[in-house]
């Protein structure tokens, strides 16, 4: 198989490491576990990339910090406690704060409700959504979680045998009835009610 990977519209095909250095800082990760240096605060965590940045003073990164823990719904005061002492969901959450630290205009996350329990899951789920609308962001997910899949895609990509094997808006690909998925999209949690074939799930 043969391709090219674009990425803003350029190729990442012979690019020099300055241009590699300028895509990273316009794109933001949530990793699955959250990511989180586990020696360092929850502030010096979502300081980390700005500092990286080199030119920004110290009270410029305070109030960004403090901004992004805002944004992502946390209380100031866990800024100074460090991921031991933050349940699963505020990982998950200062992990995002780091993520969109630098503005980023594409936001990658990787099974970003894994590990949490169903409030907590879609809790989490109508933040990034919200998110995703106040700063325009484009989004690229891996999930399994199929109320996750419904709620924030508007096209979805299946993965089988080291390649897509479907692509398209959410309910045409589990309309396809392609057998290599549809046992996965079989038995749908019905929260969202975005598909109406029966018996089908999202991925």
């Amino acid at each position: 198989m043969r391709g090219a990977v674009r990425l803003f519209g350029q190729s990442l095909q012979d690019i020099e490491p300055q241009e590699v250095a300028d895509l990273r800082k316009r794109c933001g990760v949530l990793f699955q576990e959250g990511g989180l240096f586990s020696a360092l605060t929850v502030f010096d965590n979502i300081a980390l990339p700005l500092r990286e940045l080199g030119y920004l003073d110290e009270d410029t990164i305070h109030d960004l910090v403090m901004l992004k823990l805002e944004m992502v719904e946390i209380e100031a005061w866990h800024a100074d406690k460090i991921p031991a002492e933050l349940s699963g969901g505020l990982i998950k959450r200062v992990g995002l704060a780091r993520a969109l630290a630098l503005e980023p205009e594409l936001l990658f996350l990787d099974e970003p409700t894994a590990g949490l329990d169903p409030d907590r899951s879609e809790s989490l789920v109508t933040l990034i959504e919200n998110l995703r609308r106040q700063a325009n962001l484009t989004i690229v997910m891996v999930t399994q979680d199929l109320d996750t899949l419904v709620a924030l895609s508007d096209r979805v990509a299946v993965l089988a045998d080291r390649r897509i094997v479907a692509l398209g808006p959410f309910n045409e690909v589990v309309h396809l009835g392609s057998p290599v998925y549809m046992q996965f999209f079989a038995g749908r949690r019905e929260r969202h009610g975005r598909c109406d074939a029966p018996s089908t799930k999202g991925f």
